[in-house]
């Protein structure tokens, strides 16, 4: 059978790791064919191989039957071959059109003709029904859009193969659908897609088939209409997976966090949260639900003392933190897992173990007489880095070299170790796999055991719903209604964020 892609006995390898093991991936032509692998599986390097961001050590790649050597993206991109990044490579200040055309520029003698590019994306955008318009510029679109950005610059290089690397990891729950549609789309126009995400509910949405690699290897090639959710769980993990759920008796202790009044201003210097009041107890997970852009992010950033609050006061274990550094606040109490783990969350050019105590290195054990102490921070980045499971070569790795969802796994053991009295938990469980999600849910659960009190932030309705004693539905920079997830639903709550409800009630 000719493929779309085969790759044959594929084996990449980086210092202290074996990323991808006699690795054979057959993709068919017309399928959405998922990878789906715990994080630090090797399933990006093996695209990153595909897409001649790295040589293999060893085997072969062959596209529609003939045997090739991609030795860049240019190579690549001349066998049709396109890529959507988790991280986008798109230049914020440059129009949507200018985006797309970069590097392979329509002219009109010896200047850019910058009309026939409008033409030419509008086009495609209008085609494949991504609605983008191309004089927009990336700064001012939503992460969604951006992503059809990236989308439109790999078939505006002619690419019938794509490869797109956990593209929902940013979305929210509306973009993920109309991100499938497009790419039920595009098969139908003849494209070919490999599916590299953790969700499993993707890829029974949107899939023909599935590899499942784990720790490098491959463990089987399955049809999505012969298999199931748990057994592809089982496959990826090697173990049965079981998500938790906050089955515990809601009774809520002090008043770990109130908010009062609230007004913070987005970067526009409009309000992008507006008199808001808000408490957090301790022994509570409470839930913000949202569509993204209703001012979650604004809140957060407002309490951990990244953004000026314009109005109203913080408290946190009644101390009023509303003019605190994040230095101060820190230490009042908070932990802080950011929704963005490389703006907020992590030093990528520091070692792992140096982002392990990035928030407690000036004092002891860490530090003696302002001197670090290396042996001391090792030893706990050992510790953590097996507690929480982080792929890694070491402590001494940087943090940039590591997958997203390790990343992650490293801004959650630094900010859980801690047991702050409050933790704010901003999309924890972004990028990482189904194995992980189990992992982080049960600390956030043990968290609340403990009597501390748990702000979650998340876009995935499900970890609302199971994790929160309650949830606060958040529109327009307003909590409209805070429910009991045991008296409501997926669709309920998602009217709510619509903003059906012009007034709230308390819960």
């Amino acid at each position: 059978m000719s493929y779309a892609i085969e790759m044959r006995n594929i084996r990449k390898e980086f210092p202290g790791i074996v990323a991808n093991d006699d690795v054979t991936l057959q993709v068919k032509e017309g399928e959405i064919h998922a990878l789906f692998g715990e994080n630090g599986a090797g399933k990006s390097t093996l695209m990153n191989v595909l897409f001649g961001l790295y040589q293999p050590d060893a085997g072969e790649i062959y596209v529609k039957g003939q045997k090739v050597n991609i030795s860049d993206p240019n190579d690549a991109n001349r066998l049709g071959i396109g890529m959507v990044h988790q991280h986008f490579m798109l230049i914020d200040n440059f129009t949507v059109a200018e985006n797309i055309i970069l590097g392979s520029e329509p002219t009109r003698g010896m200047a850019l003709d910058m009309d026939k590019a409008v033409k030419i994306v509008r086009d495609l955008s209008d085609r494949y029904g991504l609605d983008v318009d191309p004089l927009k510029k990336v700064e001012d679109i939503t992460i969604g859009m951006q992503q059809r950005v990236e989308i439109l610059k790999i078939l505006y290089r002619g690419s019938n193969i794509l490869i797109f690397d956990e593209p929902t990891a940013v979305l929210t729950p509306i973009e993920i659908k109309e991100l499938i549609e497009i790419m039920k789309r595009l098969v139908k126009e003849g494209k070919s897609i490999i599916l590299i995400t953790h969700k499993l509910k993707e890829i029974f949405e949107a899939c023909d088939r599935c590899t499942v690699i784990r720790l490098g290897k491959v463990i089987g090639t399955v049809d999505i209409s012969d298999t199931n959710p748990s057994k592809l769980a089982d496959m990826m993990v090697g173990r049965k997976v079981n998500i938790p759920v906050n089955d515990s008796p809601y009774a809520p202790k002090e008043k770990v966090l109130e908010i009062k009044d609230l007004t913070v201003l987005d970067s526009r210097k409009v309000p992008a949260v507006r008199k808001l009041d808000l408490e957090v107890h301790g022994g509570e997970i409470l839930g913000i639900a949202g569509v993204d852009g209703n001012g979650q992010t604004e809140l957060i950033e407002a309490i951990a003392g990244l953004r000026k609050v314009h109005e109203g006061q913080i408290l946190l274990n009644g101390e009023d933190i509303t003019r605190l550094k994040t230095r101060k606040i820190i230490e009042a109490g908070l932990g802080y897992i950011p929704e963005d783990r490389h703006k907020h969350g992590l030093v990528l050019d520091f070692t792992v173990g140096e982002n392990m105590v990035l928030q407690t290195y000036y004092k002891k054990p860490f530090a003696h007489a302002g001197v670090l102490q290396n042996k001391v921070i090792s030893k706990k980045a050992k510790q953590l880095i097996k507690e929480f499971d982080v792929r890694t070569p070491g402590e001494k790795t940087l943090a940039r070299s590591l997958s997203g969802g390790n990343q992650q796994k490293v801004v959650i053991a630094r900010e859980v170790d801690r047991s702050p009295k409050l933790l704010i938990a901003a999309q924890p469980t972004r990028g990482l796999d189904i194995g992980a999600i189990e992992f982080i849910h049960n600390k956030l659960l043990e968290e609340k055991k403990k009597g501390k009190a748990v702000l979650l932030v998340s876009f995935e309705l499900d970890e609302i719903l199971h994790l929160s004693d309650r949830i606060a539905v958040i529109y327009e920079g307003r909590i409209i209604d805070i429910v009991n997830p045991k008296e409501t639903n997926e669709n309920q709550l998602g009217l709510l964020m619509a903003g059906r409800k012009e007034a709230g009630r308390q819960a």
